[in-house]
């Protein structure tokens, strides 16, 4: 089992004796704590960065895609990931969309760092490696694991600051959970084709925009003056927007893709169902892609992506479909 650490709570301690916590601990010091690890798997660990969460980048991805894939190449069964939690709903995401293995790949991480009464980020790696050298998750793309609840990464979302329980999937719930050393899959979500995005393009900057009452959307005209070449809008509820956004997102849409995604955090976005001035129709109209399920986050990823490997966007979010039929399975209690 090959386990990359990137940082994170899960790492973190403090440097000195009443100081806030930071990053600081290795692969081997994290997997050497957890009592009973070596029996599940053979572990090999390796430091890939030790950041924080927002310190993570699309490119860090693409250096994590080649390492994970090299270390399958190597005859590594599954790979597993420790990082931050804060950015661990974009990131699972980004390499659900370039992993191309039906090795397992897992993502895990810690809400309480190791100096805190009761830890969470040994539990947390303890059942990701079991989630990882189960063969349920084999071809279930990137998964994220924590507080023995299995999420697909295409739907999961941080949903609480501080809370264990923070991670959920609002959209399609867990897929499986962990109980005693058991890991039981109870729901599949199908494959979306991964995107072959070459280690050593440019990330294109991608702006995240989210309607807001009374604003008048006057920063949509500055954004490619900004250099953005990608924009995802957050609209309100289905995806929708005041009146007065309208002509400038037409405008943006005929110099740069714009992908309409909803703030709501759960549910996909609507194509059909209201015509008023500033609903889904008027936009889709105007030159909008809708973003499916996709949240504005992972939306966002997406599109950076898309353009960096040279994919059609409308291809690219055509794929990513509806929830309809995109989980199978039996849901597990």
């Amino acid at each position: 089992m090959a386990y990359f650490a990137l940082g994170g709570t899960i790492a973190s301690v403090p440097p000195a004796p009443g100081e806030p916590a930071q990053p600081g601990l290795s692969a081997a010091d994290i997997a050497g704590s957890i009592e009973g690890l070596d029996e599940v798997a053979d572990v090999m660990g390796e430091d890939l960065m030790k950041v924080s969460s927002a310190r993570l980048d699309l490119t860090h991805m693409l250096r994590l895609r080649d390492a994970a894939a090299a270390a399958v190449d190597a005859g590594a069964d599954g790979v597993v990931v420790s990082q931050g939690t804060d950015s661990l709903e974009e990131t699972s995401y980004a390499l659900d969309v370039l992993w191309d293995r039906a090795e397992p790949l897992v993502f895990t991480g810690a809400m309480r760092n190791p100096s805190l009464l009761s830890p969470d980020g040994a539990a947390n790696l303890m059942a990701a490696v079991r989630t990882a050298a189960s063969s349920q998750a084999r071809d279930q793309g990137a998964l994220v694991v924590l507080n023995d609840e299995v999420h697909a990464a295409r739907y999961v979302r941080k949903t609480h600051t501080s809370n264990v329980a923070t991670f959920g999937s609002p959209t399609v719930g867990r897929i499986g959970r962990l109980v005693e050393d058991r890991v039981e899959l109870g729901l599949r979500v199908p494959r979306i084709p991964p995107m072959h995005v070459p280690s050593t393009v440019t990330i294109p900057p991608i702006a995240l925009v989210t309607m807001t009452i009374g604003d008048d959307g006057r920063i949509l005209r500055t954004l490619p003056d900004l250099g953005y070449e990608g924009v995802v809008l957050a609209g309100m509820g289905g995806g929708h927007v005041a009146v007065e956004w309208v002509e400038p997102l037409r405008d943006l849409a005929a110099r740069m893709p714009v992908v309409l995604a909803s703030r709501a955090g759960a549910g996909e976005v609507l194509s059909k169902t209201y015509g008023y001035p500033g609903s889904e129709v008027a936009l889709l109209e105007a030159g909008l892609l809708g973003a499916g399920a996709l949240d504005p986050l992972k939306a966002r990823v997406r599109l950076a992506l898309a353009l960096a490997g040279g994919v059609p966007v409308a291809e690219a979010f055509a794929a990513t479909g509806t929830t309809t039929g995109s989980v199978t399975g039996s849901r597990v209690r």
